[in-house]
């Protein structure tokens, strides 16, 4: 199967060796999101809520660009620097998702890209 790579400006661009997602088939990988502003390629200002919701936001437009909806998110890694901050993504998790959820899995790290505290990525299956 060819692999299509997946762009859009509606998300902050690749600030590495990467791309915003890649769809083989059905599937789509989508790459860690932090909490950057696309337009300006900033760090979000605002609390930990915010920086969650900009992630969320952020994995939304790649997910849209590929075809899909957060809906289709079958599995979602949630890497936070402090994991005091776990109800917190829950909580704004469920703004973004209904049930039934996808798979995930939320890890402490020691540190993030840019010096962020949340980064996000996950896998889609469209078409389900």
């Amino acid at each position: 199967m060819a692999k299509q790579i997946i762009h859009t400006d509606q998300a902050p661009k690749a600030i590495g060796t990467y791309s915003q997602a890649v769809k083989v088939g059905d599937t789509v990988y989508l790459s860690g999101q932090i909490p950057l502003v696309p337009e300006t390629m900033e760090l979000v200002q605002g609390d930990m809520r915010v920086q969650v919701g900009r992630v969320f936001d952020n994995l939304k437009a790649v997910a849209e660009a590929a075809g899909g909806t957060l809906a289709d998110v079958v599995k979602l890694n949630v890497f936070l620097t402090d994991l005091t901050h776990f109800p917190l993504v829950n909580e704004v998790m469920a703004e973004y998702f209904a049930p039934p959820y996808p798979a995930r899995a939320a890890v402490q790290v020691a540190a993030l890209p840019k010096g962020v505290a949340v980064e996000m990525d996950g896998v889609m299956v469209l078409g389900q």
